[in-house]
């Protein structure tokens, strides 16, 4: 009979594809572990990975866009025990999976469909074409918490878009067991970062940030009237989606539409 102690689990933030404890060194103790209570400055890094990595990741082929997210589904297949653990159960983790295989299957079309071809009265091409917004905040719905973030996260990520997501207060374990799974995918680091702790205390500083283009505003509850001054601001896009919802016009949220004029014949 072994008489060592286990090795019980930290969970960290998840910033720029690392797992660092907050620069605060604070702690949350929440579902019974002690979880990283990010401060400001973690915003601001996180910020500032995801600015590095939105040019890789937007300039990257929709189609490799989509076999990334859909690598993405697979590791979070391997980890459906830890997830469900995290959340409200393997019905759960199978939604969320589910999900992430619907939107990588987007990643490719979404063009043709959001996209046009649009007449004009001269000799020229006049096309529209959807392009990320850039770097987009969510703040994470509470309920259901590993479903509701990869609800939010998702269409933003299929666009091309890096994001940063503030996990569930009440339940951010499932955050971080997600991170766990796009560590060990293909996804960049920097595409998704993840923060844990107080919203009052994060939300603020994203809504207000210069570096950061739209805010997904879902989970953001009694606080979203002053975020969206924040946001308005410095002209920052404002998303209000649904906790467990899936279409198409969740990723066109989190796009500009482009207009492109071309000559006929050069």
């Amino acid at each position: 009979m072994s008489d060592r102690l286990p090795v019980r689990k930290t969970y960290k933030l998840f910033v720029g594809g690392a797992f660092p404890r907050s620069e605060s060194g604070r702690t949350l103790e929440v579902e019974g572990y002690n979880v990283a209570r990010a401060s400001r400055k973690d915003a601001r890094e996180a910020v500032v990975a995801a600015r590095k990595a939105v040019a890789g990741w937007s300039g990257a082929t929709a189609y490799n866009r989509g076999q990334v997210l859909y690598r993405l589904a697979e590791t979070m297949e391997t980890r459906t025990d830890a997830l469900a653990a995290a959340s409200s159960g393997r019905r759960e983790v199978a939604r969320a999976i589910d999900r992430v295989v619907w939107y990588a299957g987007w990643a490719d079309k979404l063009a043709q469909v959001l996209g046009s071809s649009n007449p004009v009265a001269g000799p020229y091409f006049n096309f529209t074409i959807p392009e990320p917004t850039g770097v987009v905040a969510v703040i994470a719905p509470d309920e259901p918490p590993l479903l509701g973030l990869v609800s939010r996260i998702a269409p933003a990520l299929t666009g091309g878009n890096a994001v940063i997501a503030v996990a569930s207060e009440s339940r951010p374990l499932a955050a971080i067991e997600l991170a766990e799974a796009i560590a060990t995918s293909d996804v960049p680091g920097g595409v998704v970062n993840l923060l844990t702790g107080h919203r009052a205390e994060l939300a603020p500083w994203l809504a207000s940030h210069m570096d950061v283009n739209a805010i997904d505003l879902t989970g953001a509850d009694g606080l979203r009237t002053d975020l969206e001054i924040a946001a308005a601001e410095n002209v920052k896009r404002v998303i209000v989606g649904k906790a467990d919802s899936q279409s198409l016009y969740e990723i066109s949220a989190f796009l500009e539409l482009k207009t492109v004029w071309h000559p006929i014949g050069t």
